[in-house]
C-alpha cells in the first residue's frame, strides 16, 4: 500500500511485522483498488514516487542537519550566557526569552525530520537523536509525538482519526460540514459564533504550557515509555539548574511559561495553517494522494519562511513523500502540481500571512 510505502524507511524490516496480519490472497479476479480509490491517481502517485526515488530525492544531506543542530545549540547556549554577561534585568531578560524561544521552535522543526526518519538513512540513528533532541532539548516524549503525529499524518483531517483536529467541537467547531452537523444536532459547547475572537487567547498561547505539558507525561508514563521520560528529566534538571543559578524562583518560573507561551504561538500559527482552512470531515477511505492532496496547502517559498515553518510552507509535498528529507520539497514541487493539473486538483499555495489569516 502507498501508506506502508511513505512511511518507512527499512521496508524488508519493517514488511515481516505484515505476515502476522495476512489473512488471505485476493482471487485473480479480484480489483486490488477499492471502489472509494482513484485507480488512476493511485497509478500516476507510484509512477512519481519511482521518478523521485530515481532523482535521489529522499536521500538526506546530512551536512544541511548538521548546521540546523548547531544553530539550535547556538542559540539555546546564547539565551543562557546572555543572562549571565548582561544580568538579569528587563531587557536582558526579554532578549534571552526570545533567543531560547527561536531555539526551541527550531528544535521542534529538527525533531520533526528526525520523527519522519528523514535525517538518516539509518533508522537506529534518526531515533537516537529523536530522543536527543525531543526529550533532553525540549523536554518532551519522543514516542508521544511518534504517536500522534503518525496519526495525524495517515488520515489527515479525518474526524476521529486524526487527533491534531480533536479539539472539535469542544473548543471550535472546525470544517464546513462538521459545523452544519453540530447546528442540526443543536450542540454547543463554546460560543462558536467568537471562535476567531478566543481562538487568539486559547490555543496558540496555551496549547504547550497546559494541554502537551501534561499530555506527554501522561502517555510517557501511561505507556512506560520509561526511556523517554529519563530523558525528559535531563531537560528539566539542565533548566532549572543553569536558570535557577541566575533568576529567583519566581522568575525563573515566569521565564519557563512565558518561553513556552511564545514558543506554543509559534508552533500554532504554522502548524494549523496548513491544514486548519481545508477539507475537514468524516474519513472516506480514498487513495492515498486524494487523502493527502485535500488536507493540505502550501505557503510560499523564502528564506526566511522556510526557516520559520521548519520547511513546512511545503505542506503538501511533505504529506505526500513524509520520510523526504525537507531541503529536496522544492525540488518535486513542480511534479506535484503537475500531478494536481492532470487529475484536477486545487494545489494551493498562499503568502504567509494569507495563510494566517485563513485560519481565522
Amino acid at each position: 500500500q502507498d501508506a506502508f510505502v511513505a512511511f518507512h524507511v527499512d521496508k524488508v524490516l519493517v514488511s515481516k511485522y505484515l505476515k502476522s496480519l495476512q489473512i488471505g490472497e485476493l482471487a485473480p479476479d479480484q480489483p486490488s483498488i477499492e471502489p472509494t480509490k482513484n485507480e488512476m491517481m493511485v497509478k500516476d502517485f507510484r509512477e512519481l514516487r519511482d521518478t523521485v526515488e530515481k532523482m535521489g530525492l529522499l536521500e538526506p544531506n546530512q551536512l544541511f542537519f548538521l548546521l540546523h543542530l548547531a544553530h539550535i545549540l547556538l542559540l539555546d547556549s546564547a539565551a543562557w550566557l546572555i543572562l549571565f554577561y548582561f544580568g538579569t534585568s528587563f531587557v536582558p531578560f526579554v532578549v534571552s526569552l526570545l533567543v531560547l524561544t527561536i531555539s526551541q521552535v527550531q528544535a521542534s522543526w529538527l525533531q520533526h525530520d528526525l520523527g519522519h526518519l528523514s535525517v538518516f538513512r539509518n533508522t537506529k540513528w534518526n531515533h537516537l537523536l529523536h530522543k536527543f533532541v525531543m526529550c533532553h532539548l525540549i523536554g518532551a516524549s519522543a514516542k508521544w509525538w511518534t504517536l500522534l503525529h503518525s496519526q495525524h499524518h495517515a488520515k489527515p483531517n479525518c474526524f476521529h482519526k486524526d487527533p491534531d483536529i480533536d479539539m472539535h467541537p469542544f473548543l471550535f467547531t472546525l470544517g464546513k460540514k462538521l459545523s452544519v452537523e453540530l447546528g442540526i444536532k443543536k450542540k454547543k459547547y463554546m460560543p462558536y459564533n467568537h471562535q476567531h475572537k478566543y481562538f487568539f487567547i486559547t490555543l496558540p498561547p496555551l496549547l504547550f504550557p497546559t494541554y502537551f505539558h501534561c499530555h506527554t507525561f501522561y502517555i510517557a508514563y501511561t505507556k512506560r515509555y520509561w526511556v523517554d521520560l529519563a530523558w525528559m528529566m535531563t531537560f528539566y534538571i539542565r533548566f532549572f539548574y543553569t536558570y535557577g543559578s541566575l533568576l529567583e524562583i519566581k522568575s525563573v518560573l515566569a521565564y519557563y511559561f512565558i518561553f513556552r507561551m511564545l514558543e506554543s504561538s509559534w508552533f500554532v500559527w504554522v502548524s494549523q495553517m496548513n491544514h486548519i482552512p481545508m477539507d475537514i470531515y468524516y474519513d472516506k477511505n480514498l487513495d492515498w494522494a486524494s487523502t493527502q492532496l485535500q488536507a493540505t496547502c502550501n505557503v510560499e517559498q523564502s528564506l526566511f519562511n522556510d526557516w520559520f515553518t521548519g520547511h513546512l510552507n511545503f505542506q503538501i509535498e511533505h504529506h505526500l513523500f513524509p520520510t523526504m528529507p525537507r531541503h529536496n520539497y522544492w525540488k518535486v514541487a513542480p511534479l506535484v502540481k503537475s500531478l494536481c493539473a492532470k487529475h484536477g486538483i486545487e494545489y494551493q499555495c498562499k503568502p504567509l500571512l494569507t495563510a494566517f489569516a485563513d485560519i481565522v
